[in-house]
């Protein structure tokens, strides 16, 4: 049976149909993961099962700042729970006036504005390093993009394939100069949570893409109002029901099998001889890599 993850806000995982739920509570070698994961059994509506894990990113009642996540801890018991694709959904302010509020982007690259976080399985004596040239699983944005164009039709709302995605520390949002100075580097979105889960993810080889989810228009736009939390809140929960039917769709066409390079990731990341490998380094990372050890 496939498994999936989802990640991103709390309601993602009240879904019709959804059975045999569970909530598991997990620790990993780096932590503790931002809540108690969700599981349940979904039929795809095309006469298939599939397993899903769903984790509120910003724990149960958005208690958690972006800098504050432990994405190492979440992808880990991801991992553990083994989940091969995971979808991300995430709020974002749109940086281009053709990507509306409420608009879905499939982004498909990302830019790192962040500031110290910690972004790697890897180190403390083993040292590896993955391709993120292609940052997320084509096959899988692929599906998304397709699955929102479904559940868009006949609707106001737009889904966009393909996009860079800015991250940035925050939990400010940005200032005028910067949000303007981002457009003219040709970004599509702004948000805070996307770095460093595709590293993670591909380090972990899971298949991950992101639904990023416009809210705004940052404070760039000259006729639009500038972001605020309720406005923001407005939209996202506007398009709660959309992300679910999204998630409902993509469901369906995720094979069973992977064919996609993310699987095998991290077969020639390794530097370090397996032979200088500490016990505790070798423990530490087994569920990651233990197959390449």
């Amino acid at each position: 049976m496939r498994t999936i993850g989802v990640i991103g806000g709390s309601g993602l995982y009240e879904m019709e149909g959804l059975t045999e739920v569970e909530q598991v509570r997990l620790d990993t070698p780096f932590g503790k993961p931002s809540d108690d994961y969700v599981t349940g059994r979904l039929l795809d509506g095309r006469g298939g099962e599939a397993r899903l894990v769903f984790l509120p990113r910003h724990g149960r009642g958005h208690r958690i700042l972006p800098s504050e996540i432990n994405f190492r801890a979440n992808l880990h018991g991801m991992k553990q729970l083994g989940v091969e694709w995971i979808i991300s959904v995430s709020a974002v302010g749109s940086m281009r006036e053709e990507i509306r509020p409420g608009d879905f982007v499939i982004a498909d690259q990302f830019y790192d504005r962040t500031k110290g976080r910690p972004s790697s399985f890897f180190g403390d004596g083993i040292v590896g390093h993955v391709s993120v040239a292609d940052p997320v699983c084509g096959d899988l944005a692929k599906i998304l993009f397709e699955s929102a164009q479904k559940i868009f039709t006949g609707k106001d709302q737009r889904a966009h394939q393909g996009g860079t995605y800015l991250c940035i520390e925050g939990p400010q949002f940005s200032t005028r100069a910067e949000s303007r100075t981002y457009r003219s580097w040709g970004v599509d979105v702004i948000g805070m949570t996307n770095v460093p889960e595709y590293k993670l993810a591909r380090e972990a080889e899971i298949s991950y893409a992101t639904v990023a989810l416009a809210t705004d228009y940052d404070c760039w736009h000259e006729s639009e109002e500038d972001v605020t939390v309720e406005a923001v809140i407005a939209v996202v929960q506007q398009n709660v029901a959309n992300a679910r039917a999204l998630i409902r769709e993509a469901i369906s066409r995720i094979p069973a099998v992977r064919t996609c390079a993310c699987k095998d990731a991290a077969r020639h990341a390794m530097m370090t001889d397996p032979k200088t490998i500490s016990p505790e380094a070798r423990k530490r990372m087994e569920l990651i890599v233990g197959k390449y050890l």
